[in-house]
C-alpha cells in the first residue's frame, strides 16, 4: 500500500484566499510588491507575524519612524480592502483604503504609496 504525503496548505492571513508561500511570503523575503494593494496585503501580513524589520524596510525613508512600536497582544482577524484608486504596476502612486480587523476593533485607514525605482513603498495614512 502507497501512503500519500500529507501536506498542509497555510493561507495568507491577508485575506486573498491563497497559500501564504505563493501570495504574501515572497514579497516579505525581499521580492517587490507588484502593485500597492500587493505591499499593503504583504504589510498586514507582517503586522499579523510581528515582523517590524518588514514594516520599517517597506516604509518610505521621508516618513519611515526611526522605530516602530507594536501594540502587545493585538490579535488581527482579517483584512477588507474597501477601495484601490492607482498603484499598479505601471504607475507610480496609489492609495488603498482599508479595514484591518483586530479582536479589539477595527483599523479604518486610507494609506498612501509611492514606488521608486521599482519598489513599492507606504508613505502614510488617514486613519478614519
Amino acid at each position: 500500500m502507497r501512503r500519500r504525503a500529507c501536506s498542509t496548505t497555510v493561507l495568507c492571513p491577508c485575506g486573498t484566499g491563497r497559500p501564504e508561500d505563493t501570495c504574501c511570503a515572497p514579497v516579505l523575503a525581499g521580492r517587490p510588491a507588484a502593485t500597492a494593494e500587493a505591499l499593503m496585503r504583504s504589510r498586514y501580513t507582517a503586522f499579523v507575524r510581528g515582523d517590524r524589520a518588514y514594516l520599517l524596510a517597506s516604509w518610505h525613508p521621508s516618513t519611515r519612524p526611526r522605530r516602530l512600536r507594536l501594540e502587545p497582544g493585538s490579535v488581527w482577524a482579517g483584512l477588507e480592502i474597501v477601495a484601490r484608486s492607482g498603484g499598479t504596476m505601471f504607475e507610480t502612486e496609489g492609495t488603498v483604503e482599508f479595514r484591518a480587523h483586530r479582536t479589539d476593533g477595527v483599523l479604518a485607514e486610507r494609506s498612501r504609496f509611492v514606488r521608486e525605482d521599482g519598489r513599492w513603498f507606504y508613505v502614510d495614512g488617514d486613519v478614519g
